[in-house]
């Protein structure tokens, strides 16, 4: 057995890219949540990626790119617009920490493909 292997465990985050050491951790796992959601209704839905492609106005590919997690090069935005033609609902929460007034909530809407 190897003598130089650290095979310690430790405890992660809530942000397995923070714990990978990736750049803008909390974008990807945004990212990351928002591809999980439309696996999620891609499935329910029972949609094929062409139609998902014909719905967002990505090509097949990168339609299938986009399920497998490879998301990297997809924006938020790009994301939430495809939540939004797969007709989802997208409210944005904005609230300072510790405030206990009513949160100010802003409602995403995608143009039509």
């Amino acid at each position: 057995m190897n003598e130089d292997i650290d095979t310690s465990v430790r405890r992660g985050s809530n942000n397995l890219f923070a714990d990978l050491g990736y750049v803008d951790p909390d974008t990807h796992l945004l990212k990351a949540q928002l591809v999980n959601r439309m696996v999620g209704i891609v499935r329910d839905r029972k949609l094929t990626q062409t139609k998902v492609a014909q719905l967002s106005g990505l090509s097949q590919p990168d339609v299938s790119r986009l399920l497998k997690g490879q998301f990297r090069e997809i924006s938020v935005e790009r994301i939430m617009k495809i939540l939004a033609r797969l007709g989802c609902e997208i409210d944005i929460v904005v609230k300072v920490m510790g405030d206990m007034s009513p949160a100010q909530t802003i409602h995403f809407q995608a143009a039509p493909v």
